[in-house]
């Protein structure tokens, strides 16, 4: 087994870090910067709106990061 620092452990973990951005003036909802990503939060009903499920013509899928959190379906922009 290598021999490996503490400053070298830190360079191979990824620190997760997550903000709550401003809520939506007509829905309420606030959308989710995780890791510099931003995710927009949806309920189950509103996904039918966008492609979530989906896949192109060549089998993948239109969305690839999605979570859910606190009964919301979170969609990267």
């Amino acid at each position: 087994m290598d021999n490996i620092n503490v400053k070298q452990l830190k360079l191979y973990t990824m620190q997760n870090t997550i903000k709550f951005l401003k809520p939506n003036q007509v829905t309420g909802l606030q959308k989710i910067q995780l890791n510099g990503t931003v995710y927009k939060p949806y309920t189950i009903c509103e996904l039918s709106d966008t492609r979530f499920g989906e896949v192109d013509k060549d089998g993948y899928s239109y969305i690839t990061q999605w979570f859910n959190y606190k009964g919301l379906t979170y969609v990267a922009v």
